[in-house]
């Protein structure tokens, strides 16, 4: 990181996935290696190829959900919740409990000064919304008719359905509860949405436009019509296998991916201002990449995009690969994506570097994914030591990596968090202890 920019550190945290609702519960389940994959409870899965996913079990969507609150906040929460669907609710969520842990308030921080760059997927609508508008425009024969759409069926939807599913309504409501009115952005692209805000969100207080930037994203890949869709066009782990043992990056039995849900948010902040405040520093950001490589076709090439990032995040960064303390890969569980990765993990860091898989406990979080995994490797640094990697048992010779398999592996002082779409759209972001 230049000596001219400004250094911004992480001083504030929350999540919500399927390993629990707080950082100590994600912690937990880490230490006692416990996935957080089961039997899908949200949608019907009798025709899905698996019956299993990382749901968010423990989020209802319930104000209690949201962490310690000022009661203006709560209320302003509890009153908009119905214009939130539950990916948007995940979101605000582990934002009002980063804010919480950064201890992050108009009292502390002067909001004019307070911006949000936040992540998702694309948000698709629940299909109850329609439900009464349908029944309203069906023929005598019970058959939907479209040229009553506009009379009988329209009437029937509530006006402010899509307000629950644009994708910068998770920045807009946090700004909003929050009384927050700097810079505001809103990215959708998918996997890499986590480390792509936080970039984003760097570039930003570096401009001199925020002392303070909420970032992160939220996804899901467990949802009415989604998970139908990913079940027709992504590769996934079967019934074969049993729900905690289905996602296993780079393992040599691994069949594929696990759907999953969750939400990762960060209080970034400019270094000395929060010195100044006395906050607790987490980590401090110095790189960060962003590559997309495709071909006219439409066929991405994983390997290169994610050697791209790897090689832009260590050179803003200026550090070598041997200064990496460890990887926190994408480790999707998909064949062809892992060897892929782990082919330009080697190119760069060699097969030494430690590497760990979140998704071996969550399944794929869609956007969510990179925010939650990147706190995951914060708590390594903190603890000292690496989470294990689930059910990697045999190692699959064309992933040549040295993937984490016990409690007891070196965290390092830094690490490097990866993260790719499957249209080839890779991001890195690097941190590292701070150290004064």
């Amino acid at each position: 990181m230049s000596e001219t920019q400004p250094r911004i550190v992480i001083t504030g945290l929350g999540q919500i996935s399927s390993l629990g609702n707080t950082i100590e519960q994600l912690a937990t389940a880490l230490e006692s290696q416990q996935s957080g994959v089961r039997t899908l409870e949200q949608i019907p899965f009798e025709h899905l190829i698996a019956s299993y996913g990382g749901e968010a079990w423990d989020f209802s969507g319930d104000i209690e959900n949201y962490g310690p609150l000022e009661k203006t906040a709560k209320r302003a929460i509890k009153k908009g919740s119905r214009l939130m669907c539950r990916e948007i609710q995940m979101g605000v969520a582990s934002a009002q409990h980063a804010l919480h842990d950064g201890g992050v308030n108009a009292e502390v921080v002067n909001p004019d000064r307070i911006g949000i760059v936040y992540g998702c997927d694309y948000i698709l609508s629940h299909p109850q919304e329609f439900r009464e508008g349908v029944r309203a425009s069906l023929d005598e024969n019970g058959n939907f008719e479209f040229n009553n759409w506009a009379e009988n069926g329209m009437p029937n939807l509530n006006p402010l359905w899509l307000l629950k599913y644009l994708p910068n309504m998770p920045a807009s409501h946090i700004g909003i509860y929050n009384d927050l009115r700097g810079p505001s952005n809103s990215l959708t692209m998918r996997e890499a949405s986590s480390n792509l805000a936080i970039g984003e969100a760097i570039c930003t207080i570096q401009r001199g436009d925020a002392d303070v930037m909420i970032s992160g994203a939220t996804g899901t890949r467990i949802h009415p019509l989604r998970t139908v869709y990913v079940n027709r066009q992504e590769v996934l782990a079967s019934n074969n296998l049993e729900a905690a043992q289905a996602s296993r990056p780079f393992e040599k039995n691994r069949e594929g991916m696990v759907v999953g849900e969750g939400a990762g948010s960060f209080i970034l902040e400019r270094l000395d201002h929060a010195i100044e405040r006395g906050a607790k520093i987490y980590g401090e950001i110095v790189g960060f990449g962003s590559s997309t490589v495709i071909s006219p076709d439409f066929t991405p090439h994983f390997s290169q995009a994610l050697s791209n990032v790897i090689n832009q995040a260590l050179n803003t960064a200026e550090m070598t690969p041997d200064e990496i303390g460890h990887v926190n890969a994408h480790g999707i569980s998909k064949i062809e994506t892992d060897r892929c990765e782990a082919e330009a993990i080697k190119a760069t860091f060699g097969n030494k570097k430690p590497v760990a898989a979140l998704k071996s406990y969550t399944g794929n979080m869609g956007a969510g994914s990179g925010a939650v995994e990147l706190i995951s490797s914060l708590v390594a640094l903190e603890k000292g030591t690496l989470f294990r990697t689930l059910n990697y048992e045999t190692p699959d010779p064309e992933c040549d990596i040295n993937v984490t398999n016990g409690n007891d592996v070196p965290a390092g002082n830094s690490f490097i968090n990866l993260s790719v779409t499957p249209q080839g759209q890779a991001s890195a972001v690097v941190v590292k202890s701070y150290s004064g």
